[in-house]
């Protein structure tokens, strides 16, 4: 039975938290990771051993939930097995508006025991209205409240991207990585075993929350395939969704079983619904990320709702220009010929030693390596008006630039702010490639500065240009054009 919105909202957002079972052991870890929530924050421990460390952390511990004063909005339970059952009846009769489960060992054990206990969570949730979240998770994070999953995680400003996972881990690494490449969480919910609050629950949430812009999720099986799929629909005609789905080979379907418990579906038959529902698949975290980057930075559904597929390509060198060429091509998108108009122009002012205007531009002696700002906005110009381009992708040559970018930042600077100015003026995507290069930690710098002024930067040509193809396959689905 759905949780209804107004209480999915109060857990989603707590204004006061409760820690039950953190222990010096694990070094009171979900104390620690929720040292940054700006709500009241307790603890429940009985152990007299354990109160003196959690004092010494500045939160107040009660033997009984039962005892802390006011309504409870999150309970995070981190207890053995036997008594989860127990603790959560406390909860209910407390009215807590929502409790997430860390311990494991229940049914996705395979054993009776676990499977018993489980049972009795799903019977005590249920009688008792417990918005259950798990077991076998890490709860939620929300960054702008600093409710956490991880201590490394970031709190403060609200990110723009839903993250909803049946993996921990895919959880705390999807917003630690991701924020490396500019893609901040609004609100992430690691679900585990899910037996209560599923997947279309947080999917119905999302995708009416004004702070989430892109939804993603990792996967590995669902319990109620026609609700699952209304959601997703829903939610995809509203914005995008990225499924990353676990467990598509014959041996990664058995290990979902042993990890959440969750009935393996067929990847291709997966992989139809998700793309009958609009949303977009992703292979990993990295190509999820991907993904979301491009929805974010190159082609946002609000100011470029972009359908088409050939590509203006502008590369330094002419090996550059011939691989450029295959990974977008390989992906799926079309490198056509420009229109004569943009040759004749080309023509007037391009170095043809070394070079080539043709489509990839071969643009390295034009524009100078040390990258003639007006050149290459005209450049920009020139492909923004060709009637046969719809987007554009330029390789940054870091092998060639990065002593400089380090000796010299505010040639960095220049070149950024032509990018900026051009993406800014466009209704075309436009996507950035800086690849890794013997320089790597002077490339890193750059790509966190072309970061944060907004660019999709992509560290290779074949990431690009599959992240791009796919959002561009979501504005598709939402302008009724057929998606391949």
């Amino acid at each position: 039975m759905p949780i209804p919105p107004d209480r999915l909202h109060r857990a989603l957002n707590p204004r006061t938290a409760v820690v039950v079972g953190s222990k010096k052991a694990d070094g009171y870890m979900w104390l620690r990771n929720y040292s940054t929530f700006t709500g009241q924050l307790s603890s429940v421990q009985i152990d007299p051993n354990e109160i003196p460390g959690i004092e010494a952390l500045g939160v107040t511990n009660y033997t009984s939930l039962l005892d802390v004063p006011g309504e409870i909005d999150y309970v995070m339970l981190a207890v053995p097995r036997p008594v989860a059952p127990r603790l959560l009846a406390d909860c209910a009769k407390k009215g807590v508006g929502a409790v997430a489960l860390f311990t494991s060992g229940f049914a996705e054990t395979g054993e009776a025991e676990g499977i018993r206990l489980q049972d009795e969570l799903l019977r005590i949730a249920r009688e008792g209205d417990v918005a259950l979240i798990g077991p076998n998770c890490m709860g939620l994070y929300n960054r702008r409240l600093g409710i956490r999953q991880s201590a490394e995680q970031g709190a403060g400003e609200a990110g723009d991207v839903g993250f909803i996972s049946q993996s921990g881990t895919h959880a705390i690494n999807f917003s630690l990585v991701g924020e490396r490449h500019g893609v901040r969480v609004s609100t992430s919910a690691s679900i585990g075993n899910a037996i209560v609050l599923d997947v279309p629950d947080y999917l119905d949430y999302l995708a009416a929350d004004p702070d989430t812009k892109v939804i993603a999720m990792y996967i590995e099986g669902v319990k109620d395939g026609p609700r699952f799929v209304r959601s997703l629909r829903r939610a995809s005609s509203q914005k995008p969704v990225v499924v990353w789905k676990g467990g598509v080979t014959a041996a990664g379907a058995r290990a979902t079983a042993s990890h959440t418990g969750a009935l393996a579906t067929s990847a291709a038959v997966f992989r139809a619904v998700l793309r009958q529902a609009g949303a977009l698949t992703a292979d990993s975290l990295e190509d999820t990320i991907d993904v979301v980057k491009a929805l974010l930075y190159a082609l946002p559904v609000s100011a470029k709702p972009a359908t088409g597929r050939r590509m203006g390509l502008m590369a330094m060198t002419g090996g550059q220009s011939v691989v450029i060429t295959d990974a977008f091509v390989t992906a799926g998108l079309d490198v056509p010929r420009l229109s004569e108009a943009s040759y004749a122009e080309l023509a007037s002012f391009f170095n043809i030693i070394g070079g080539s205007y043709q489509n990839p531009l071969d643009m390295g002696g034009t524009i100078g390596f040390g990258g003639s700002a007006q050149t290459l906005g005209k450049l920009f110009a020139i492909l923004d008006a060709d009637p046969n381009v719809d987007a554009i992708a330029m390789e940054m040559a870091a092998g060639f630039l990065a002593r400089r970018w380090q000796a010299d930042p505010a040639s960095l600077d220049g070149l950024l702010d032509v990018l900026v100015a051009h993406q800014q003026r466009s209704a075309k995507p436009f996507v950035t490639i800086l690849q890794p290069q013997h320089v790597e930690e002077i490339v890193a710098q750059a790509r966190r500065r072309m970061q944060d002024r907004g660019l999709a930067v992509f560290p290779s040509f074949e990431r690009a240009a599959r992240a791009l193809n796919r959002a561009i396959d979501y504005h598709r689905f939402r302008a009724g054009v057929d998606v391949k």
